[in-house]
């Protein structure tokens, strides 16, 4: 009977390891340890470089944010179509991956304070002049968009502007390029990587101006998980009045 009860107490336990393995442990001393998941695949918010570091906006923004909050941050790469499942899963304690803040999304996940609008902007040949800041400097002139995306519609509502539409994005950065149009409308993240970074362009296109539609991104945490929250936003309340997320805009969106 001992045997009997022995042999199950190890049973036990050994469950018990195997549950507590696929859950994030902490340590008992030193900082909060904060696992993060991206999907590294969306540059240049997040992605991965030459050199196989993941990288990006998102990346310099979390690692900023642990700094100024005191805790350590863990980057997991995690694909899209499962990050949020991983997160309600306990696999790791938050996401930042360009995640829109929504209201269908705030009913399943916790978002921290919003870091970024990235909404449409305006990209243009460097020649232009710096007098060129937004949509209606360009009134007699063509200005692209994809077909049926929000930077379409929002070049519609301007009068004067002859909207040229594409099915794919990057022959509007082409025809901007060779200054067949005077400009191209798309989201800040696709903005910054056909105009900041990719080689091909860089050195002859600008973003100008600001976000003029509104579509914040945010950092999400599981339902109630109110100390990892209150964590960051901690965090992101001093490096968005510090400067630091206006330098990380300037390094990479800009």
């Amino acid at each position: 009977m001992r045997r009997i009860i022995v042999t199950a107490l190890m049973v036990v336990v050994v469950a018990s390891l195997v549950f507590a393995s696929g859950r994030q442990e902490q340590p008992t001393d030193g900082p909060r340890v904060i696992t993060v998941a991206t999907d590294a695949t969306w540059p240049p918010m997040q992605f991965v470089d030459r050199d196989q570091n993941i990288v990006g906006f998102d990346i310099d923004l979390i690692n900023a944010v642990a700094e100024a909050a005191g805790f350590e941050v863990i980057i997991q790469n995690t694909a899209w179509d499962g990050i949020f499942a991983g997160l309600a899963n306990r696999d790791y304690d938050a996401v930042i991956s360009s995640v829109t803040i929504t209201e269908e999304r705030k009913a399943t996940m916790d978002f921290s304070i919003p870091y970024i609008n990235a909404g449409q902007v305006l990209i243009v040949h460097q020649s232009e002049p710096a007098s060129v800041r937004r949509l209606q400097d360009l009134v007699g002139k063509s200005v692209g968009a994809q077909i049926g995306t929000t930077g379409s519609f929002e070049v519609e509502k301007v009068s004067g502007v002859d909207l040229r539409t594409y099915d794919e994005l990057g022959m509007a950065i082409e025809d901007l390029a060779q200054r067949r149009i005077a400009g191209v409308v798309a989201d800040t993240p696709i903005a910054a990587d056909f105009a900041l970074q990719n080689e091909n362009y860089s050195a002859v296109l600008k973003i100008v101006g600001e976000p003029f539609t509104d579509e914040f991104y945010g950092v999400a945490v599981r339902k109630g998980n109110s100390e990892v929250l209150d964590l960051i936003n901690a965090g992101l309340e001093v490096v968005l009045n510090d400067g630091t997320a206006e330098e990380l805009e300037i390094k990479w969106l800009r």
